[in-house]
């Protein structure tokens, strides 16, 4: 009897201990929400989150990976300095373009974005389409070790020297597993990879979200926004060229004179890494439509990553934006975003 009381007893404590983290879960999101807006680039995330802000008395936080950077304007598709005036925007501007940023220090600032905008009464909206930044502020930043500066600049060298097919060849003999979730032209997650190998002597894949929950402090709300890929892909053209209108390539060149090369994130990113191609060359009007062909081509292959990015985030809730009128949309969201009950994902199969 003494035995099966024992058992009964850690039973009853184990059980307790559960419903008291639930509690804990349940009070401290309670009043803590967060309306998530994601989707491909040029989809229409923008102009949502500016009548939701509206109608909510909201406040923008960033998930741009590249929107960080002061002067990367026109590529990021960054809103006019008057719209951020109107409506308060966070993790815009916060660093120059010879400064480091990584998913670590996004997290940091933007759960301190966070704390902030609830803790004025505001409502927190954020937005963007880096999937890795926003899967880190839902879950928390990856584990691993940090970033080692020489480590990271031989592993730097070692990308130009190989290529970035034999460079991701080396990751797939390592960690097969997670190079199967990366492509060889994601340069900096497969360097980032390879260098959480030889600091830790573990593969990434050891340090996997599989098993981790959304963090408790808040309470998400996320949509994915998506168009038929023949309209998304027409409106990729379009904004591509309106960009070059516009004098993306004067701010490149701006760009590149103040370092825009030395930082290895932001030279790769989509739209800057054509560009800064084009302007080493002859610059004749076949290199110039070349370099137009390759900035679209590249932002086609971004929307398809996105796409299939997300399609892995089960708390997202997908709206096709051909199907629902866009005032009526964002007041179906801001309603969402007031009841007290949480949406949940239907259980996987």
């Amino acid at each position: 009897m003494t035995i099966a009381s024992d058992i009964l007893k850690k039973v009853e404590h184990h059980v307790a201990l559960q419903i008291q983290e639930q509690l804990v879960s349940l009070f401290t999101s309670r009043g803590r929400r967060v309306i998530v807006l994601a989707g491909p680039t040029a989809v229409g995330k923008t102009d949502l989150s500016l009548e939701l802000a509206r109608l909510l008395s909201g406040e923008i936080i960033s998930a741009d990976s590249m929107q960080v950077y002061r002067g990367m304007d026109i590529g990021t598709a960054k809103v006019s300095r008057a719209i951020r005036d109107e409506i308060p925007h966070h993790l815009i501007d916060i660093r120059d373009i010879s400064e480091p940023f990584n998913v670590s220090d996004y997290c940091k600032e933007a759960c301190a974005a966070l704390d902030d905008i609830l803790a004025r009464g505001k409502v927190p909206i954020v937005v963007g389409g880096t999937g890795f930044y926003i899967h880190s502020l839902l879950y928390g930043p990856p584990a691993g070790p940090p970033s080692d500066p020489d480590v990271r600049k031989r592993l730097e060298k070692e990308a130009e020297r190989l290529g970035p097919d034999l460079l991701y060849a080396k990751l797939e003999a390592f960690d097969p597993e997670y190079a199967s979730t990366i492509t060889p032209q994601d340069r900096h997650k497969v360097i980032r990879a390879i260098e959480i190998i030889e600091l830790s002597g573990k593969k990434v894949s050891d340090f996997s979200w599989k098993t981790r929950r959304i963090l408790p402090q808040y309470d998400f709300r996320c949509w994915f926004l998506h168009l038929p890929r023949e309209v998304l892909y027409k409106r990729l053209e379009e904004r591509c060229k309106q960009m070059v209108e516009q004098g993306f390539l004067n701010e490149v060149i701006a760009l590149d004179r103040a370092g825009l090369r030395q930082n290895r994130t932001a030279c790769h990113s989509i739209g800057y890494a054509q560009a800064l191609q084009y302007l080493d060359t002859a610059k004749t009007l076949e290199d110039y439509m070349q370099f137009l062909e390759r900035f679209i081509q590249a932002s086609r292959h971004l929307a398809k990553r996105q796409f299939t990015w997300f399609r892995k985030e089960h708390v997202f809730r997908w709206v096709n934006l051909t199907e629902h009128d866009p005032d009526a949309l964002a007041e179906f969201i801001a309603d969402d975003y007031s009841s007290p009950t949480p949406w949940l994902p239907e259980p996987t199969k």
